[in-house]
């Protein structure tokens, strides 16, 4: 297994944000993460990368233990991650904002060796005739894929995708989620938070769900939609749910 999430408890003052959450992320595999809004989904993510220290479990990636270990640690261990909200630097072009994920990246790339790093992750998302143009006069969707970018560039084992299809339109979309099983079949694993739920049940080999900081379901994409307390918690209708897997 290439990440390990035992009995992960997180708490803000009063609020229990995550409840004993439990799973494994085998190599190789795309992990779907869904849930309703404030289930948890972000903040399990912040403990997995480090930004937040769990009050209870451990994180174990790559058979090493990682609980607590700083982000810029978790990252150079080979664990890269994109968030929610994109936030470029706006004032420099593409490319450099690529660079800056090779250079604090697994290799740590110098500057001058960081250019070709970030060169292929553009390929990799279809950027590269974006390479000189200025961050800040970006799509919506062109920046998700210099987020996506950035993070690759980092040369991870392991990606963690935050809501990379929000935004997008159905077309965009489409081109995103083949990016990422091509990502995936170059060798990275990946864990997807998504709430575009035909796209999250249709690219994944499992999906979590978490309802209020607990982990309700796990399983094919098939069981998950199917599962009773799912329907109830968050996709709400049984018809809607096949309706998803069968597009």
């Amino acid at each position: 297994m290439i990440l390990q999430v035992q009995q992960v408890t997180k708490r803000f003052g009063g609020l229990q944000a995550l409840t004993e959450v439990n799973f494994d992320l085998a190599e190789g595999q795309i992990l779907g993460l869904i849930g309703p809004n404030g289930a948890g989904k972000t903040t399990l993510f912040n403990v997995v990368n480090g930004v937040y220290t769990p009050e209870v479990g451990r994180v174990i990636f790559r058979g090493k233990d990682i609980t607590g270990w700083p982000p810029y640690r978790v990252a150079q261990s080979g664990l890269a991650r994109t968030h929610q909200v994109v936030r470029p630097l706006n004032e420099l072009t593409v490319r450099e904002n690529v660079m800056v994920g090779a250079c604090f990246g697994r290799e740590g790339h110098s500057l001058a060796s960081s250019t070709h790093v970030a060169d292929d992750a553009l390929t990799r998302v279809g950027l590269t005739d974006r390479a000189h143009q200025i961050t800040g006069s970006l799509n919506v969707a062109q920046k998700k894929r210099l987020e996506l970018a950035r993070a690759l560039s980092a040369r991870p084992y392991l990606l963690l995708l935050d809501e990379v299809l929000a935004g997008l339109n159905p077309a965009e979309i489409a081109l995103m989620i083949e990016t990422i099983r091509r990502i995936r079949d170059g060798g990275v694993t990946i864990l997807m938070i998504e709430h575009v739920m035909q796209a999250v049940m249709n690219v994944s080999d499992r999906v979590l769900v978490l309802d209020y900081g607990i982990l309700i379901a796990e399983g094919s994409p098939q069981d998950v939609a199917n599962n009773p307390r799912v329907i109830e918690a968050y996709l709400g209708d049984p018809q809607l749910a096949q309706r998803l897997l069968a597009e």
